[in-house]
């Protein structure tokens, strides 16, 4: 999840539509899947919880796809973090789904966490930004 955020934050100087909250829930939830597919599905059924598993993720990306949207006069995209926090808690169910409670209960304090305090995060760097190119443009303006 660190990893993602420090990749959202990027993201988020460099304005693009992704940020801290989407990039941060992205890494969550694919740590999520491979502990899903590797450590916890030693019951004997390998193959068909590895098959479910990725029919999960491969159908939740269609449902996370559904509540993306771009405005075409502005060019903003909204529901990023939406599509991201659908398809983490695909993840979390495919973990409740093993029974790996513990790693459900850290996750979903993760993801909590991340959604609070990235929030925060994401609108304090959206504010620098802003100003900043207002600096910039402000400057660029004769006198």
């Amino acid at each position: 999840m660190l990893i993602g955020c420090a990749i959202g934050i990027n993201r988020e100087v460099q304005g693009k539509p992704t940020g801290v909250r989407t990039l941060g829930l992205v890494a969550l939830g694919a740590a999520l899947a491979v502990m899903a597919s590797t450590d916890f599905a030693g019951n004997g059924h390998e193959g068909s919880a590895s098959r479910a598993i990725q029919g999960v993720i491969t159908g939740i990306g269609f449902l996370g796809a559904g509540v993306i949207l771009k405005d075409s006069t502005s060019g903003h995209v909204q529901g990023l973090t939406t599509a991201a926090s659908i398809w983490v808690t695909a993840c979390l169910g495919l973990i409740c789904g093993l029974g790996a409670w513990k790693a459900v209960l850290v996750s979903a304090g993760l993801m909590a966490a991340l959604l609070t305090v990235g929030g925060l995060i994401d609108h304090e760097v959206h504010r620098r930004w802003r100003a900043r190119e207002k600096d910039r443009m402000d400057k660029d303006v004769p006198s």
